[in-house]
């Protein structure tokens, strides 16, 4: 029997803001940002969030970006990001997003982070929220450093086809999966499933989706995903593959809120796992 996958947008989709400004107070507190990095990232952030997403912004946000990380070492960014997940990571995922997870899961369906940031930086949140699967960016590293250039970006078209691989890989049957993104960019990762979901859409994005009959769906509850004091899953039971497709993430569900917890165990239906159907729309 063919197997099925929902593929999930890790910035704006998962999280409520995206992962290089979350993580940018412990970055700046480590050493490995200054402010002067910092008001740069945001200024390229803002501008892809604000102004409707093309790709010459999107090449903006990768250029300084990567320049940022020039010299930095991999594995103090790797102990920045753990150390960062419960503080400043939690607060910012979507309940409405880790309830349709809980729900895939559930009905038999891996889930797969797809995301254009770095795997250092996506593989610990992909494990926190419980996917599957990562694919990600990857970084060049010369003696423990990265470089500043990246060997895989995973934008655009690179997404579709980390899809297809994967899909190859595992046994997914794509007219029969899901996709859920944020980003007009993300168009080709929409068009490669059965089923695509605008989440939270851009202009374009929206438009899209109406035109073409797509489901459309509202996030707006970012929430702590672990109560105070409960431990975070330790590192290194997911380390992205040096390739393409990353390696599979833990196999466990996240554990939620209480009240998120007693959501996520309704039935769940034959079809696509609904969560908060009140605010989807078409």
């Amino acid at each position: 029997m063919t197997r099925t996958a929902a593929f999930f947008d890790l910035d704006q989709t998962v999280l409520a803001t995206p992962s290089s400004l979350v993580l940018a107070r412990p970055l700046l507190a480590a050493g490995l940002l200054t402010r002067a990095d910092l008001a740069r990232s945001a200024s390229a952030q803002l501008a892809y969030v604000l102004v409707a997403a093309d790709h010459r912004r999107s090449e903006r946000v990768r250029e300084q970006l990567s320049r940022m990380v020039d010299g930095w070492e991999v594995t103090r960014l790797q102990e920045v990001v753990e150390r960062a997940i419960t503080t400043f990571v939690q607060p910012h995922v979507y309940l409405e997003a880790i309830d349709l997870i809980t729900r895939h899961h559930a009905a038999g369906t891996d889930v797969v982070i797809v995301s254009a940031s770095s795997d250092d930086v996506v593989a610990p949140i992909a494990r926190l929220v419980g996917a599957d699967h990562v694919v990600a960016s990857r970084m060049a590293v010369v003696d423990g450093r990265y470089t500043g250039a990246i060997e895989y970006y995973a934008y655009g078209p690179a997404k579709a086809a980390a899809l297809r691989e994967l899909a190859e890989t595992h046994g997914y049957d794509l007219a029969r999966s899901w996709a859920y993104t944020d980003s007009v960019t993300d168009l080709p990762m929409l068009e490669a499933v059965g089923h695509p979901v605008a989440v939270n859409p851009d202009r374009a994005l929206h438009r899209l989706a109406r035109q073409r009959g797509w489901e459309v769906r509202r996030f707006a509850r970012p929430v702590p995903l672990l109560p105070d004091g409960a431990p975070v899953p330790q590192a290194g039971a997911v380390r992205p593959a040096r390739t393409a497709v990353a390696t599979a993430a833990p196999s466990t569900a996240p554990t939620t809120t209480a009240s998120a917890w007693k959501r996520s165990q309704c039935a769940t239906p034959a079809g696509v796992p609904e969560a908060y159907p009140a605010s989807a729309s078409r």
